[in-house]
């Protein structure tokens, strides 16, 4: 059985920064990518960044709302990936999703942690 959790949400001000952490664990045989999206009150889960986990590439995608501010990345030892986020802005407050694209005993799926709660506000 296959568990992602997220971590190092919390409350900031406008133009603080947060970094949130994600974790998978079970039986795991390759990790194809990782992404994290986020869903605020009354609006659809959304995009926010991804990176490829081929080799040494980690080719990454950003959503427009977060380029320039947000840095994903990963430690593939350890099967992390990280969310840096700096400059925040209250519209940025969302339950944060990681989601990670996996080969398991029951195949190739995606899988979702729980969330983890972002607030930006002064």
């Amino acid at each position: 059985q296959v568990h992602i959790v997220e971590s190092g949400g919390g409350s900031v001000q406008p133009g603080g920064s947060l970094r949130l952490s994600c974790a998978a664990s079970g039986t795991i045989s390759r990790i194809f990518g990782m992404a994290w999206y986020r869903q605020a009150p009354g609006n659809q889960r959304e995009f926010v960044a991804f990176i490829h986990n081929s080799g040494n590439s980690g080719t990454t995608n950003y959503a427009d709302s977060v380029k320039g501010r947000f840095s994903i990345s990963r430690d593939n030892a350890k099967n992390l990936v990280y969310l840096q986020m700096n400059s925040l802005k209250p519209e940025d407050t969302a339950v944060y999703y990681c989601e990670m694209q996996l080969l398991t005993a029951s195949g190739r799926g995606d899988y979702w942690g729980q969330g983890t709660q972002v607030t930006v506000s002064s």
